[in-house]
């Protein structure tokens, strides 16, 4: 790739362009093939236009993003700053080459990973949930606004952050996230993470049973629920919990068909009488 003597510098306009493509496109054409490839590829071609004035450099360049890419799509923008970071000294004339750029991204798919999904998916967004919820009852849409306005405003600011921090770190942030700091921080997180999702379990999550034996005599002589209670409140909250963990981690069932599962485990247990809809006709 021909380098000139002239300093390559990425502005301001270029770096948020770039920012916007990744926060609006970042799963675009997204496939199992594929996944986040074409979203990154998208967010670089203003980097790469900006520092490459010909074309033929350009195709040269935009070659390093054309490997397999996938992350939480959140996190995943500090990747991008870096990137834009490495690429503005590649055409600056330092030692860096496509390979070393593609092996970054390689090497920081897999932390970001940890990181995002145990901070965001795992922390973050049942926080928000659990607010909205409270916020909701007896109908009210405030929680549901509540929920869009705080995500969009997280998810906004905080990636615009993530891209321009990691822009202004560089190589120095990949050396954190793979090391034993963001080791620590992910096992760290995760814990939150479980601790905050066991919470909204026990808040929001109430699986009883309307199971009752009765007697020759017609009254009741074991009421399931109430037995259940006194050995082990909200045994069955948990179980079905459990039983939820072991499909989607053990099985590598989608949350989806974890979902239908659920559905038909209680249609029937409404058909033999093991659960009340707390329908009336």
């Amino acid at each position: 790739m021909e380098n000139t003597n002239n300093s390559h510098t990425l502005d301001h306009k270029t770096l948020t362009k770039s920012f916007h493509r990744w926060f609006w496109g970042a799963l675009t054409c997204f496939s199992q093939e594929h996944m986040q490839t074409f979203g990154y590829m998208a967010s670089m071609l203003p980097i790469l236009r900006k520092l490459y004035p010909k074309h033929e450099d350009q195709v040269k360049a935009i070659k390093a993003y054309t490997a397999f890419f996938n992350t939480n799509p959140m996190l995943g923008t500090v990747i991008v700053g870096i990137t834009a970071s490495m690429e503005q000294a590649r055409a600056n004339g330092k030692e860096i080459d496509g390979e070393t750029i593609n092996d970054m991204r390689a090497g920081l798919m897999g932390p970001i990973a940890g990181i995002g999904d145990s901070l965001i998916d795992g922390t973050l967004i049942p926080i928000l949930l659990g607010i909205s919820l409270g916020m909701s009852s007896g109908g009210s849409p405030l929680g549901a606004i509540f929920y869009i306005v705080a995500w969009v405003l997280i998810a906004y600011f905080g990636q615009r952050f993530l891209y321009f921090r990691g822009y202004r770190f560089g190589g120095q942030a990949v050396s954190f996230l793979v090391g034993k700091q963001g080791a620590a921080v992910r096992h760290a997180i995760g814990i939150v993470g479980s601790m905050v999702v066991g919470g909204v379990l026990a808040s929001w999550v109430n699986v009883t049973t309307s199971l009752k034996l009765y007697g020759s005599n017609g009254k009741v002589f074991l009421n399931l629920q109430d037995k259940l209670n006194s050995i082990y409140p909200g045994l069955l909250t948990v179980l079905i919990t459990l039983f939820c963990w072991w499909l989607m981690t053990k099985k590598h069932v989608s949350a989806i068909w974890t979902m239908l599962i659920l559905v038909v485990i209680s249609l029937i247990g409404v058909l033999l009488g093991f659960f009340n809809p707390g329908l009336s006709y």
